[in-house]
Order: C-alpha cells, then sequence, then structure tokens
C-alpha cells in the first residue's frame, strides 16, 4: 500500500464541505432522520443535529490522512447522532469513515474492523431480540449492519483488489527485471563467445603474418623475403576466409558466405602442417577417441591457440601436442620451449589464455598454463581437462 499523505487532499476537501453543506441544506429544510417525539431522542429541538454533523465533516478531512483517528472521533459523534432527531448527511458520513479506516488504514485495523462491526451487527440483532421479544428489534442489528458492517466489508474488498493488483505489477516488474537480466547475460555470453571465436580464427593468421613479415623486413635476403611473402600471403588468404565465414554467421546469410561447419579434432593434422609451415617444429600424438562435439571444438580451438602462443613467443625447439582421454576426461598437454626467441616475435595481449579458460570453465574443467622444469630445460605447459560423459551423444 503507498504511503499516507500528510495534508488533506483535494477529494476529501470537497468530501467534507459537499457534506457539511448538504446537512445543513437537510437541517434548514427541517428534515429529520427521527421525529421529536420518539422516546430515545434525548436531545429533542433543531440544535443539537449540528453538533454531530459538524464533528462529522471534520472528521472527513482525515479519512486518509488519520483513518483510525478519524473513526475514533466519528464513532461518539454518530452515538451523539443517535440520541438527536438525527441527520441522514451525518450518517451517510459515518459510512464513508468506516470503508475509508479499512482502506487506508494499517493492516492489522483492515481485518479487525469488519470482524467487530460484524459481531455488533450480529449482536444488535439477536441481544434487543432476546429482551424484547419483538421482531421489529431485528431492526437494529439491520440498520448497524448497513452503517457499519456493510462499508467495512465494502473497503476490505476494494483493499484486496489493490493489494492483488499491486502485488500482480510488483511481479510483472519483477518478471520484466529477470527478463532484462536474461538478455543482458545473453548478449555478454554471446559477445564473449564471438570474441573468443574471432581470436581463435584470426590471430594465428595475423601472428604468422607479424612475424614473417618483421623478418622480411629485417632481413637483406632475397631468398628469404622472397619465402616470407610467401607465408604472409597464404596466411592472409586463410585469414580473410575465416573472417568471411564469421561475418557469414553474424548475417546469416546464404550463398558463399554460409558459415562452415564447426573443426573438429581431424582437423588436427592440417592444423599442425600449417604451424610448421609457419616455422614451427610441432610433434602431434592425438589418440582421443569419439568426443561430443562442444568438446571437440573446445579441445580444437586450445590446441589452434597453444600453437598460436607458441608461434609469437616461443624459443628454438619442439612443440609437443598431446591429447589422449584420461579418467572420463579429454586431457590436452601442449608443451613449448620457456626463453628468448631468436627471431622476431608478436605482441600479446593475454586474450587467448582468457579464452582457453572460459571455454574450459564453460564445459565444466580445468585449465592451466605456465612455466615449468623439465629435462630439456625450462617449457611453457598449457594442460586442459575436458569430461567426458560417458554414453553422451558424440
Amino acid at each position: 500500500m503507498a504511503l499516507r499523505p500528510t495534508r488533506p487532499s483535494r477529494f476529501d476537501v470537497s468530501v467534507a464541505v459537499g457534506g457539511l453543506l448538504g446537512g445543513v441544506l437537510l437541517w434548514g429544510l427541517g428534515l429529520a432522520v427521527r421525529p421529536h417525539t420518539e422516546p430515545y431522542v434525548l436531545l429533542p429541538g433543531r440544535w443539537p443535529v449540528l453538533l454531530p454533523l459538524v464533528v462529522m465533516a471534520g472528521c472527513e478531512l482525515l479519512r486518509r490522512t488519520a483513518p483510525r483517528t478519524a473513526l475514533l472521533i466519528g464513532t461518539p459523534a454518530i452515538v451523539l447522532d443517535t440520541v438527536t432527531q438525527g441527520n441522514l448527511v451525518t450518517i451517510l458520513m459515518y459510512t464513508d469513515l468506516m470503508y475509508a479506516a479499512v482502506l487506508y488504514g494499517p493492516p492489522a485495523s483492515a481485518h479487525r474492523i469488519p470482524r467487530i462491526t460484524g459481531l455488533l451487527a450480529v449482536a444488535g440483532a439477536v441481544v434487543p431480540f432476546a429482551l424484547w421479544r419483538n421482531p421489529e428489534a431485528l431492526l437494529i442489528g439491520v440498520v448497524t449492519g448497513l452503517v457499519a458492517f456493510g462499508p467495512a466489508s465494502t473497503g476490505l474488498i476494494v483493499r484486496n483488489h489493490r493489494e492483488a493488483a499491486d502485488a500482480a505489477r510488483l511481479r510483472a516488474g519483477q518478471t520484466a527485471l529477470l527478463a532484462e537480466m536474461d538478455r543482458v547475460q545473453a548478449v555478454t555470453a554471446e559477445r564473449a563467445r564471438m570474441a573468443r571465436e574471432l581470436h581463435d580464427m584470426v590471430a594465428n593468421h595475423l601472428s604468422a603474418i607479424a612475424i614473417h613479415s618483421t623478418a622480411a623486413l629485417s632481413l637483406d635476403d632475397p631468398g628469404t623475403s622472397r619465402d616470407a611473402l610467401a607465408v604472409i600471403r597464404e596466411n592472409s588468404v586463410e585469414g580473410l576466409a575465416e573472417m568471411r565465414r564469421l561475418i557469414g554467421i553474424l548475417r546469416d546469410a546464404g550463398g558463399d558466405t554460409e558459415p562452415a561447419a564447426a573443426p573438429t579434432l581431424d582437423g588436427l593434422g592440417a592444423l599442425v602442417d600449417a604451424a610448421r609451415t609457419n616455422g614451427l617444429d610441432v610433434h602431434l600424438d592425438a589418440s582421443p577417441g569419439p568426443v561430443p562435439a562442444p568438446v571437440e571444438l573446445a579441445a580444437y580451438r586450445i590446441v589452434q591457440e597453444s600453437l598460436t602462443n607458441a608461434l609469437k613467443h616461443a624459443g628454438p625447439g619442439r612443440v609437443a601436442v598431446r591429447l589422449a582421454r584420461r579418467d572420463g576426461s579429454l586431457a590436452i598437454t601442449v608443451t613449448s620451449p620457456y626463453g628468448d626467441r631468436e627471431g622476431p616475435g608478436a605482441p600479446g595481449s593475454g586474450a587467448g589464455l582468457v579464452g582457453m579458460r572460459e571455454r574450459a570453465a564453460l564445459l565444466d574443467g580445468t585449465f592451466e598454463a605456465g612455466p615449468e622444469t623439465s629435462p630439456r630445460g625450462r617449457i611453457w605447459v598449457v594442460r586442459a581437462a575436458l569430461p567426458v560423459v560417458e554414453g553422451e551423444p558424440e
């Protein structure tokens, strides 16, 4: 429920003024609820009628700002009105105070007031009838129900509908917020995936181009320059083809820009041959057997990025690539000499290691990379273990 205002609203002021003027009009016309000859009219005459009318009109100013206070003040006023000739507008304003106390009051009062007024209506019908044995005595309970229980029940119904509507709006807002969070997460995940694919598909070719172009510029040897330019051209063509395939995936176009099938472990031989063409001494030992497609793609990309890093940073010597099934996982190990390289290198940003670690994490696998000491000296080792669920579709 919304916070109650601290000052009467224009509507409340209008109700109070309108009720007061309407009551005064009925009083001026001499239209009373009861004739002065009734035995329970303890304050006969016209003037006593005005006091409960004025008090009730003042309570109407508090119907939203202090609904319980207005009801507590209005109840003695309506009791006072019953011992006078009475005014219909005073009774109507009291029913509005009862309705407002339930609708705008605290939750505890909103549920307590209808129960109390319901008991009073029943007691007002049963007790007088039991005492006087007169069917007309039942009218006391009926009047009590119309003046108190009816407005209180109506206020409770309206309040419940408003609370249900507020809860529905809150749930709708939360659902929209969750949907937006899911959308943002999906976009972020897709951007990260595309960044990994772009890096893995193109970085190898660009690294080779950078290294061989530096060699061609630094060595004054036509034969070496010619060989370097051949490697540069080959990597440029392959890199351009990879970029076109990636653009085809982004555009979802047909024809010549159809995205190529995801690389598999069967393509490791061609990947190693390309690395050898770029100047690496690579030894491949791969006998993983059939593995699920996501694991196969991640393993291929990890090997590809490891060879790219070796091309950019490794010292002279052999690069060993091993893939094997071990303890329900596909174990990947890539080792390369660690130290200053003889020829030109290429700068690195660290994005490759991040991408490999992300690929392993997405499959609940493990990844580590760093220098180690081996019998043949310092080496850089990349290790990854990608779980392979037995019986999973390949």
